[in-house]
């Protein structure tokens, strides 16, 4: 008998995926959705989707900073009830660190994936602009080597220094204590999303102070203390690129994320079209989508789909909690729907000692921290309201190609093919309104 996929028998996993669409089908249906989202993740938890489907592979090709193949790894493991997971996936670039080790310079040397010059010519962001903001990382354990991480990619990529020497970084507990900071966090995962995280911030605010707030354990209840504790530090703009599914119990925490004159930034998930996950699906938070960047013969010299790749798919959902917002329409979900916004959330290179030196990352911890960026960039986080993007949708690129059905595989069938898993004009789920071109969305 065949191993598929980790799975005895030859129709184990078709079976698995039969199942699974059936439940997506049925969560087009809010009153089904709690149901559906728990068959969800219970095929999830028995390896059904571990590798995803070939259908659901990425349109453009394999990204440069990994082979053909090579699937991405999670960075966090699932998490249990009451506590949340790190949104990061990744792949150790090893022929770049091997070159490095070997003394070697040059293009070989050269950390592949996109970087902060691509980026900010994808985005057409004005990075020398110095608004004077903080932007703050809500995430779990301490990265005992963070500011050591951050300095060699900032280097790499020719960004000013940012130290606790020179007041631009600064790293706490989830109180705001300066120590002791919590346990190490080398290996959980939330080391290396720590490291993604106060990266993507200095991509798009090279000038902005950043602030890391750091949670004894990833407890959901933990990190959403850090939160208010990032608003009272007087951070303007604050990152989370984790999540849990929605439940009464996350709800409970909802004002935890609710800080009027500050920007809360929420990744919506790497697993398609499942279930809103909880921050992102707040009304008080800017939930971030994410999608695939490539080179483009027009005028903006770049191209942009959904992302939805070996490994991981934007995350889109229909909250069963949170009522639909009166800045937010769309009649296939009658309460909130995430996402917002969207960012690349693939072929990223970051660097952590710990897992090897350089890495491709991908995942929508990638857009959250970018796009917590550009907020600081903007300077506006102080009057800025939920749902001013779209008031703003002329300062953002329409992405119309692409859908995150993963779990199926069908190219839309998981949410009726709706704008709820399947990109189009204006507003849909998995990018929501689209990314910034420029500032003027945030």
């Amino acid at each position: 008998m065949k191993i598929i996929n980790g799975h005895r028998g030859v129709r184990a996993l078709p079976a698995r995926r039969r199942a699974a669409d059936a439940l997506a089908k049925r969560a087009c249906s809010r009153r089904a959705w709690p149901q559906a989202l728990a068959g969800v993740l219970a095929l999830a938890a028995a390896g059904a989707f571990s590798q995803g489907t070939a259908a659901a592979r990425s349109t453009f090709g394999a990204p440069a900073g990994h082979p053909p193949g090579a699937a991405l790894r999670a960075a966090c493991p699932v998490a249990q009830p009451g506590y949340a997971r790190c949104f990061a996936l990744y792949s150790p670039q090893v022929r770049v660190n091997r070159a490095i080790a070997d003394g070697l310079t040059g293009a070989a040397a050269q950390p592949a994936g996109w970087g902060p010059a691509s980026l900010r010519s994808a985005y057409r962001l004005p990075i020398s602009r110095d608004s004077h903001q903080t932007v703050a990382v809500s995430i779990a354990f301490d990265t005992p080597r963070l500011e050591k991480y951050l300095a060699v990619y900032r280097r790499q990529f020719g960004l000013p220094p940012c130290t606790t020497a020179n007041g631009c970084f600064r790293k706490v507990d989830q109180f705001g204590h300066t120590a002791p900071l919590p346990h190490s966090g080398v290996g959980s995962g939330w080391d290396l999303e720590a490291t993604l995280d106060v990266s993507m911030i200095s991509v798009a605010c090279p000038h902005c102070h950043i602030l890391v707030v750091e949670a004894r354990d990833n407890q959901t209840a933990h990190l959403a203390i850090t939160d208010n504790t990032a608003a009272t530090l007087g951070a303007q703009v604050i990152s989370n690129s984790y999540g849990t599914p929605e439940s009464g119990f996350t709800q409970s925490l909802a004002g935890d994320y609710d800080h009027p004159g500050h920007v809360i930034v929420a990744s919506s998930g790497d697993f398609g079209f499942i279930g809103a996950q909880f921050p992102a699906n707040l009304d008080t938070v800017t939930a971030t989508g994410g999608t695939e960047l490539s080179r483009a013969r027009n005028d903006r010299g770049w191209a942009e789909q959904v992302w939805n790749t070996l490994g991981g798919a934007a995350g889109s959902g229909c909250s069963a909690w949170v009522a639909k917002p009166a800045w937010q329409d769309g009649t296939a979900c009658d309460m909130r729907t995430s996402a917002d916004v969207s960012a690349v959330a693939d072929n990223i290179a970051v660097y952590n000692a710990d897992y090897g030196g350089w890495l491709t990352v991908a995942g929508t911890s990638v857009s959250a921290p970018l796009i917590a960026g550009i907020y600081g960039l903007a300077g506006n986080a102080a009057t800025v309201r939920p749902g001013y993007a779209y008031a703003h949708a002329r300062s953002l690129f329409d992405v119309t190609v692409g859908n995150n059905d993963w779990l199926a595989g069908t190219g839309g069938e998981s949410c009726g093919f709706t704008y709820l898993c399947v990109a189009g004009k204006g507003y849909d789920a998995p990018t929501g309104l689209g990314t910034p071109d420029g500032t003027g969305a945030f």
